[in-house]
């Protein structure tokens, strides 16, 4: 493949905190981005995301090199007078802005967009909120499992009939929000390469919650009639369930009606066939309880490998279900760069997850570690024109505290 830097040039700077807008950065990055990766004195909170549970616990900062690798730093107190100067010269400099500071302080901090675009027209301004910019409850505060999972609707469905909801998987909502803002990112690039102007966009956790649940909201806004939270021993649907091989093994089939009979010739089981309460689908969802009780049988009685022999020869849709541990050594992730090489990271980080994003015949670049706090704040400094004794002053103002320098 092509390594042609899609985004070579591309000027960014990372105020976000966190994961959604820092991983919309990290996608910006993958394709040749030039990120600067902005912090407060003490640095992002995410910083120390892996020490807090429930993260597994590691002695390298994994979460970290994931959502700032292939980014620059610059520590600033934005607190501190003498940082609006920095701050104006960061946006002329820049591209595009990422922000997600809450708007009661980006309103105190002057970080508005009315604030910065004034000094550079063709700024893409992008902003990721819990709620929205609108609203009743556009100034609070969200994170992923409040936002984008509870108040959207996908903590209510994501979980068994009489079990009560549960935490889901860290960062996850994040993520997602993160391809919401990098493609709005994109759109507003691409409306200024025809018009030459900038634009202010955003989403947030809630919106791109909402969109992943969309099909249950769409049903409540059809006024549908939903059926009970899953029941796995009595669902709608026994074709469309988890089941558990004899090596204890979970896995689902989704199945369409037209592969009822492939099923039952693949699991050898040819008397389901003439069984008059599985005749048609209809009959299938009335009996379901009996038809999972026969499934959940004939499913322990082997092991996995098999079950996955015989689905695959009889071209039957499943997913066997896998722990983390056993998804980073799917040979799937590695033949589709999934996941890629991290460079100097150091300790077990040898590797990371590259973004969800392929553009065929274009390599992304190679994966190289987050920085340290504050690790380029002279280098960058130095590139928006500030002579060695300005640097010298901001230093000792504390505005910008001196770089913890690292070697490559």
């Amino acid at each position: 493949m092509m390594n042609d830097n899609i985004f070579s040039g591309l000027k960014v700077v990372d105020l976000a905190s966190f994961i959604a807008g820092p991983g919309a950065a990290v996608i910006l990055s993958d394709f040749g981005a030039d990120v600067v990766k902005v912090e407060p004195p003490t640095g992002d909170t995410w910083r120390i995301g892996f020490k807090i549970p429930p993260q597994p616990r590691s002695k390298d900062n994994y979460p970290w090199h994931l959502n700032n690798r292939n980014k620059r730093g610059l520590a600033l107190d934005l607190k501190s007078p003498a940082a609006s100067a920095v701050l104006r010269r960061l946006v002329e400099w820049a591209d595009v802005l990422i922000v997600n500071t809450p708007h009661p302080a980006r309103e105190k901090l002057k970080l508005g967009y009315e604030n910065v675009a004034q000094w550079n027209s063709r700024l893409i301004y992008a902003d990721v909120t819990g709620y929205g910019d609108h609203g009743p409850d556009a100034r609070l505060p969200g994170f992923d499992i409040t936002a984008y999972w509870a108040r959207s609707g996908l903590l209510s469905l994501t979980r068994d009939a009489g079990a009560p909801p549960t935490l889901p998987v860290s960062g996850s909502g994040d993520h997602a929000t993160a391809v919401s803002l990098y493609s709005a990112i994109v759109t507003a690039l691409y409306r200024r390469e025809r018009t030459g102007a900038g634009s202010y966009v955003t989403t947030s956790l809630l919106a791109a919650g909402v969109w992943a649940a969309a099909v249950s909201a769409q049903a409540a806004l059809a006024d549908a009639t939903f059926f009970p939270l899953h029941d796995r021993t009595n669902p709608p649907n026994a074709t469309f369930n988890l089941y558990q091989a004899s090596d204890n093994v979970w896995f689902v089939i989704v199945l369409t009606p037209d592969k009822w009979s492939a099923l039952v010739d693949a699991i050898s089981r040819p008397d389901l066939l003439t069984d008059e309460r599985f005749a048609d689908p209809g009959k299938q969802a009335a009996n379901s309880t009996q038809l999972t009780s026969i499934l959940d049988q004939t499913f322990a009685s082997r092991p996995m490998v098999h079950w996955s022999e015989v689905f695959e020869k009889a071209h039957l849709t499943f997913g066997v279900v896998l722990s983390p541990s056993e998804v980073i050594k799917d040979p799937q992730l590695r033949a589709n760069d999934i996941v890629v090489p991290l460079d100097g990271a150091g300790g077990n980080l040898t590797f990371t997850i590259s973004s969800p994003l392929q553009v065929h015949d274009v390599a992304k670049i190679p994966a190289r570690r987050a920085p340290e706090l504050g690790e380029h704040s002279v280098e960058i400094l130095t590139q928006l024109g500030f002579s060695a004794n300005e640097i010298e002053e901001l230093q000792a103002s504390k505005t910008v505290p001196k770089s913890q320098e690292r070697a490559a």
